[in-house]
């Protein structure tokens, strides 16, 4: 026995858990489906060197939906397999934002872990974007009336304000509400190791009893650092993943996390690499089969540039379509005034820098989702106002100020007094309430649909959950046309794949950010790949805006039904739609053309 810099004992056990729902959410949209799941458990049984799997949560059930199959019976057969070899599960949700991306109903919530818990998941990992300790409240304590254990998520970033004080505050009022475990979610990867190892260490100083894990993406490189570091001050368990969907924009491979510890001193699981080798080919398989057609390339890649903005990686392929579409409405502005327009790769480094910049004047949210789309979008439409001669945040969408004026919780930082004034001039007031109160129960509702379609209530009250949760993606689940799009979207994005491809050229490439047949006008771009809703009530048989409507600066024009959540789409300028050219319903990629403002 020896001990290391910190005075840590070096051969403290160290455990992992495989994160497989979210190595699959951020390589892509979906998940596995049913059948490859029950496939693949036993095998990842078999490599024998993971006390945890991370089974569903997040997007998981909503993606369930989407694509036509019932989330409930999957988390069952999910978990079942992991519930008899004694490995823990846990699941992901988003305290106030539950499952999905918006405010969810306190009855819900209640619902949820109970829910869960006869499903066969026993850990609930619950964070808030905002580190807002009253949005955890309830997450902690729902989840242990539930008899699940409550591992509470501190959402890691890098600022003057999210110091180890400032987390360890934090931690004392989830260890007040009852939490069991303490989660460092390092969802972008950002935390600096050293950092990190002075909060795990504290944690345990102050609070022996908790349990620690580590979730660190690898985006800008720095998480093998930071698990070393938070190994040694005494973190309990390691989140990693397994080929081929680690390292890039997802998680450190397990191989080499178990190879690093042990070389430490640390006592860990050896790993069946027979088993490995088997696993690793089913996720190949499982990428074949569909889910490759959802998986951007570009996940692949590490950048350290994401050190400076402190995005999740995830968020690149939307900024960059952001990007490609503002880009003709840029140089158009700047044309104008006698100025050299800018490349793509000159804007690219200009988005980091704004995002960078606007950050501590709103506040220093940590960017997970969803404020770091907030953030990301804020700063796009910046960049156009800003090339056109006006003043930064000259247009704010609606979600952003709801971050702004406190209904998603405290921000960690105060406002810049510019936004302060902003909010005046707008005529908005600050809300200092408990976001929840503006979600009054639902489930009375909720039940009275079921009874009324002659809807069964499912084992444990599951299937009323779901609706609750996810309405809009349950009907359509329940009608069958949640499985028919997927289908037709399936095929025409394989007939795509399979298209022959003509060589890229200047004026290809052109096309992407101004469309000679409205040369003049600014388009009107997806920035996320999904199903286009002109209407968000989704009806195929609805049309897109006619031409000669009108609209203003920040209007939401569409919002594309993308993995996460409805991402709504804005309009860059007031004027009138002159044309569109994307039917409600249809499948868009980012980058997309899909209409035009004059």
């Amino acid at each position: 026995m020896f001990f290391n810099s910190i005075g840590y004992k070096m051969n403290k056990e160290i455990k992992f858990s495989l994160v497989y729902r979210d190595m699959w959410q951020s390589s892509g949209k979906y998940q596995p489906r049913i059948d490859q799941l029950e496939r693949v458990a036993p095998v990842i049984v078999d490599m024998g060197c993971f006390d945890r799997i991370e089974t569903n949560g997040g997007a998981f059930e909503q993606v369930n939906l989407m694509y036509g199959e019932n989330p409930n019976k999957v988390v069952r057969a999910w978990t079942k397999t992991f519930n008899k070899a004694g490995i823990q599960t846990h699941m992901l949700e988003r305290a106030l934002n539950g499952l999905r991306m918006y405010g969810v109903p306190k009855d819900v919530r209640h619902l949820m872990p109970k829910v869960k818990k006869a499903q066969g998941v026993d850990i609930m990992r619950s964070f808030c974007g905002l580190n807002d300790p009253r949005n955890l409240e309830l997450s902690v304590k729902y989840a242990k009336e539930a008899g699940m254990i409550s591992q509470a998520a501190l959402s890691i970033t890098h600022s003057p304000v999210h110091t180890v004080e400032y987390y360890m505050g934090i931690v004392d009022k989830l260890v007040e509400f009852g939490a069991d475990e303490i989660c460092l979610k390092d969802m972008a990867g950002v935390g600096r190791p050293a950092t990190l190892g002075r909060l795990v260490k504290e944690i345990k100083t102050r609070h022996p009893h908790l349990k620690v894990q580590y979730h660190g993406h690898t985006g800008p490189g720095l998480s093998m650092a930071s698990i070393l570091m938070v190994a040694e001050a005494g973190a309990d368990y390691i989140d990693c993943a397994m080929e081929p969907l680690s390292w890039g924009m997802v998680h450190p491979d397990v191989i080499s996390v178990q190879a690093m510890l042990k070389d430490a001193g640390f006592l860990v699981k050896d790993i069946n690499m027979d088993a490995y080798m088997v696993a690793r080919k089913m996720n190949q398989e499982f990428i074949d089969d569909f889910l490759g057609l959802y998986i951007n390339p570009g996940n692949r890649v590490s950048t350290s540039l994401l050190l400076g903005c402190g995005l999740p990686g995830g968020m690149m392929g939307s900024m960059m379509s952001d990007l490609r579409g503002v880009h003709g409405a840029i140089n158009m502005a700047l044309k104008k005034s006698g100025k050299r327009e800018e490349t793509i790769e000159e804007l690219t480094v200009q988005l980091f820098q704004e995002v960078e910049h606007i950050w501590p004047m709103l506040g220093y949210p940590p960017l997970v989702t969803p404020f770091s789309q907030y953030n990301k979008n804020t700063a796009v439409l910046n960049l156009l106002n800003m090339a056109q001669g006006k003043p930064r945040f000259t247009q704010i969408d609606k979600d952003t100020w709801s971050m702004i004026l406190g209904r998603a919780g405290q921000l960690p930082g105060p406002l810049a007094p510019e936004i302060i004034e902003l909010a005046k001039q707008q005529g908005y007031e600050f809300y200092t309430g408990n976001p929840q109160d503006a979600y009054p129960d639902a489930l009375p509702e909720y039940i009275k649909e079921m009874e009324e379609n002659g809807w069964d209530r499912g084992e444990d009250d599951e299937e009323l959950f779901e609706l609750a949760m996810h309405d809009r993606q349950y009907r359509d689940y329940k009608s069958g046309i949640a499985k028919e799009r997927f289908n037709k979207e399936v095929a025409q994005l394989r007939a795509e794949k399979e298209a022959p491809k003509a060589p890229a050229t200047a004026e290809s490439i052109a096309l992407n950010y101004i469309t000679p047949k409205h040369p003049d006008a600014i388009p009107i771009v997806a920035d996320a790949t999904g199903r286009l809703l002109w209407e968000v009530n989704f009806d195929d048989q609805s049309t897109a805006p006619a031409p000669g409507t009108t609209v203003k600066e920040g209007d939401t024009l569409a919002h594309i039904e993308a993995s996460y959540a409805l991402m709504p789409l804005v309009a860059l300028k007031a004027g009138k739609i002159i044309d569109t050219c994307a039917k409600q319903g249809q499948m868009v990629k980012k980058g997309d053309t899909l209409g035009w403002v004059e």
